[in-house]
């Protein structure tokens, strides 16, 4: 339904509204990765380790 009603309010030809929408997609994944992504990877916890290391008694696997 939203992507009729993009077709829909676009102007011009089929090949010329291909080419608004592509590019318009392309600015999406560009905005996306550039400020959104790193925006929210500081509140994630990927980067927290928790893998502790080994204890000093145990004897180590080779």
């Amino acid at each position: 339904m939203m992507y009729a009603a993009l077709w829909r309010a676009l102007p011009g030809p089929a090949w010329a509204k291909i080419l608004v929408l592509a590019v318009l997609a392309v600015a999406a994944v560009v905005i996306a990765f550039e400020w959104l992504f790193p925006l929210v990877a500081e509140h994630m916890p990927f980067n927290e380790q928790t893998v502790e290391q080994a204890s000093a008694g145990l004897p180590r696997r080779t």
